[in-house]
């Protein structure tokens, strides 16, 4: 009687687990939940940092935190008065 393998499973994790500093514009639109359009709109107004690489744009993730931060003093400061 032959013994039947089961086929090989190799589980492999990422390399490095770490957030990325970097990120692609769909990337931070869907991190604070908005559209793709939206978040052009947002950082070519300068509402929201960006960087240049290359031909290429990211966004420091970073910016997102600051970006809502912002967000949310304007609105304290809109009930206050």
């Amino acid at each position: 009687m032959e013994a039947i393998e089961a086929p090989a499973t190799t589980i492999t994790a990422k390399e490095d687990m770490s957030p990325k500093l970097l990120l692609r514009i769909e990337e931070a639109a869907k991190q604070l939940g908005i559209g793709r359009s939206l978040m052009y709109r947002l950082v070519m107004s300068g509402a929201i940092e960006s960087v240049r690489l290359g031909r290429l744009r990211r966004i420091p993730a970073e910016c997102l935190g600051e970006h809502v931060r912002r967000l949310r003093d304007e609105a304290r400061s809109s009930q206050v008065t």
